[in-house]
């Protein structure tokens, strides 16, 4: 059986809220997510393929993405 916490990390990246301002729409255009606002945080949800290759996209735009 699967870890919950870590079927969560591979499908899911949590950053503050501002972290992918200016990135948003690229990030939508270029990777099959869901992002949601929620408070002070964002939450992209994707598939691990995308997930992985999103948080690519983010490091390379200067997102520590942990």
């Amino acid at each position: 059986m699967s870890d919950p916490a870590r079927l969560r990390d591979s499908t899911e990246i949590l950053l503050p809220a501002d972290a992918i301002e200016g990135l948003r729409e690229d990030l939508e255009r270029q990777f099959t997510v869901t992002i949601r606002r929620e408070e002070c945080r964002v939450r992209i949800i994707g598939s691990p393929v995308e997930i992985k290759s999103a948080s690519d996209f983010l490091a390379r735009n200067g997102i520590s993405v942990a």
